[in-house]
């Protein structure tokens, strides 16, 4: 008899601060709130990770910037998503093995990684395809929300994106992580004041708490969840681009449709504070699905497309 008090007891409290968890958690206070986010700058409409398409998509109205760093073999911060350089400029060196003043310009034909098959094309000028460095980012956009992946397991790259961030004085205004748990911890340690993505692992528990009711109990250090639409990798099991530990599969898509996309869930985080982006979303389908799980913001290749679809929402 008192295993059922204690039990009830137990399932009662979690499900009042499921729904209420400032009750014992302060919600967290983060400075922006961004519902449009341009996924590399907006890879579908201008050259991946560049100034221009940082520009362009800050002119469009973005609220975001989506980018990733790597470091060049003289210590440099870049702007880039891959290490080798093959996909995006047609040589088969890592950006590791070049200083910054010798990498390559980009080619004029990208391929859009979330969407097969198709390639972003672009036009010949040079001051287009040139790589950027994460500081000049920083320099013309101070006050905009950017949110960085830290593409490799480097503690020099950590440190040195952290030190930017403190220099710029923009901890409060980036966020940062990875689908690794360890480079993401390896953030945390290493600036716990910049806002922090869950890591892969980190979202598993986030699952398992959920459904033993221990979520509402438990604090959370991370500021922002980031995830996929289980829909939008049902044509990519095979992209080089997915995690080779993770199973995507129908039973995977399936039990994380069933398990993770929970308007409930995306509510409890935010009721924390905690924000929840989903990406990368290129269909107007897809950007109401997320709307409809309750997303904070949405992540795109393609800044004008979502840009109307909010607008036609009224939503801004």
């Amino acid at each position: 008899m008192l295993f059922y008090t204690l039990f009830g007891s137990y399932v009662l409290t979690s499900i009042l601060l499921f729904k209420y968890p400032t009750l014992i958690h302060k919600k967290k206070k983060i400075k922006f709130m961004c519902r449009h986010i341009s996924h590399r700058g907006g890879a579908g409409e201008n050259y991946e990770n560049t100034m221009c398409a940082f520009k362009r998509a800050a002119a469009i109205g973005t609220e975001m910037l989506e980018l990733d760093c790597h470091l060049t073999k003289d210590g440099q911060v870049v702007v880039s998503h891959d290490q080798n350089l093959l996909r995006c400029t047609g040589y088969d060196i890592n950006i590791s093995d070049l200083n910054f003043k010798d990498l390559p310009l980009l080619k004029q034909r990208i391929p859009i990684d979330f969407v097969p098959g198709v390639e972003y094309v672009g036009s010949d000028k040079e001051e287009e395809r040139k790589f950027v460095l994460l500081k000049e980012v920083f320099e013309e956009f101070p006050r905009m929300p950017i949110n960085i992946d830290i593409k490799i397991n480097n503690d020099e790259l950590i440190f040195k994106v952290s030190e930017l961030i403190k220099q710029y004085q923009r901890e409060e205004y980036t966020v940062w992580g990875n689908y690794s748990d360890e480079i993401t911890r390896k953030c945390y340690k290493m600036n716990p004041n910049v806002n922090l993505l869950f890591s892969m692992k980190r979202v598993v528990l986030l699952i398992i708490l959920m459904y033993t009711g221990l979520l509402p109990f438990v604090p959370l250090r991370e500021t922002h969840l980031e995830i996929f639409l289980p829909s939008i990798y049902s044509f990519r099991r095979k992209d080089r681009q997915i995690p080779s530990f993770l199973p995507i599969d129908k039973v995977f898509l399936g039990a994380m449709n069933v398990l993770l996309m929970r308007p409930c869930l995306f509510n409890h985080l935010q009721a924390r504070g905690i924000h929840v982006y989903f990406w990368v979303l290129n269909k107007e389908e897809e950007f109401q699905k997320a709307l409809d799980l309750k997303a904070t913001g949405i992540m795109t290749d393609y800044p004008t497309k979502l840009k109307l679809f909010l607008k036609n929402k009224m939503i801004e």
